[in-house]
């Protein structure tokens, strides 16, 4: 059954703009219904917000979230918040990496604590990645993963 969500969030991953990373989530209801999609790009799809190798300040921005743009998971998120905002509490939420050529990487270990902590904040009950499989992740056991990633 989850499979057939992250072959879903791997297309919507293809769709990525983002020039580190090409990623894409969908969330489903509890009943199963994908309520939200999202890939990382910039800020509304906007080219000149485009900041992954912008100077500001004369320094870098960190690296530590990978991408300077929108995180695919904020983007499902935000579409879900916009169109079923009745339905996201105890939804799903799959995660899934891409390379270049639109093939399935490793999602890796946990380690973004604002999708962590957006997830918990609208009512995400499970977190999906995909590594060698499906692995789902009660949302609270994904924060405090995050959180020790940094540790």
């Amino acid at each position: 059954m989850h499979e057939r969500y992250f072959k879903e969030a791997q297309k919507v991953a293809q769709g990525a703009t983002c020039s580190r990373a090409h990623c894409g989530s969908v969330i489903t209801a509890k009943d199963g219904t994908i309520i939200g999609r999202g890939f990382n790009a910039p800020p509304d799809n906007d080219e000149s917000q485009r900041m992954c190798d912008a100077v500001l300040n004369k320094t870098i921005k960190q690296n530590n979230d990978k991408t300077c743009c929108v995180h695919a998971e904020w983007n499902a998120i935000l579409d879900a918040l916009k169109n079923h905002a009745d339905k996201i509490k105890g939804s799903t939420l799959y995660f899934m990496r891409v390379d270049d050529e639109g093939e399935v990487t490793e999602a890796g270990e946990p380690y973004c604590t604002v999708c962590s902590r957006l997830a918990l904040q609208t009512g995400i009950k499970t977190f999906g990645l995909w590594n060698q499989g499906p692995e789902m992740i009660d949302t609270e056991i994904y924060n405090q993963k995050s959180y020790s990633f940094y540790r």
